[in-house]
């Protein structure tokens, strides 16, 4: 299996038909679009490649054009766990980009992918275009942010009543 992070070659940009059709570019008008497919590029991966690995710094994100990929988190006993599978129009890597912290898990994909790469610098370049565009984009960063959270508090919550159940039973002697 593959696991270099480093970045296979990449390809020619994207169109602005289909930046249009994913979330994370919601709501900008086809110029926007149009300059933005300009800037970024795409790259192509095999299974088992790794686009990243928890603990490195970063100054890029990624889009899911095609294929599948798992989120590994290391648990403080150094096992990893599959926390998320990402598919087309799903981003991640944002977290870094935002914290200018490193990497918060590993992602590997799962199958033959294709994927959009946007960094820092692009960023900045959209920022300096129009930044009406980068407030929108920003904004649907946040809100897919606020998603993911709500679903992990959720999950937190069904985990820690689990536990309660578990634990209760245990003491009395009865199995759940």
């Amino acid at each position: 299996m593959n696991t270099p992070s480093t970045h296979p070659p990449f390809e020619s940009s994207v169109n602005a038909e289909t930046l249009g059709r994913i979330g994370l570019f919601g709501g900008l008008n086809e110029e926007m679009l149009t300059f933005i497919a300009g800037c970024l590029r795409v790259s192509t991966l095999s299974p088992g490649d790794a686009v990243f690995h928890e603990g490195e710094n970063a100054a890029e994100m990624f889009v899911v054009l095609s294929g599948e990929f798992e989120v590994l988190k290391r648990s403080k006993r150094g096992i990893d766990a599959r926390v998320a599978m990402l598919g087309m129009g799903d981003w991640f890597g944002e977290m870094s980009i935002l914290d200018v912290q490193p990497r918060s898990a590993t992602v590997r994909a799962l199958a033959p992918s294709r994927l959009l790469l946007i960094t820092s610098g692009d960023l900045d370049a959209i920022y300096r275009k129009d930044q009406k565009s980068y407030a929108l984009l920003v904004l649907n960063v946040a809100r897919e942010l606020s998603r993911r959270l709500r679903v992990a508090d959720g999950i937190l919550a069904d985990l820690v009543v689990s536990l309660i159940d578990d634990l209760v039973s245990s003491r009395h002697g009865t199995a759940t």
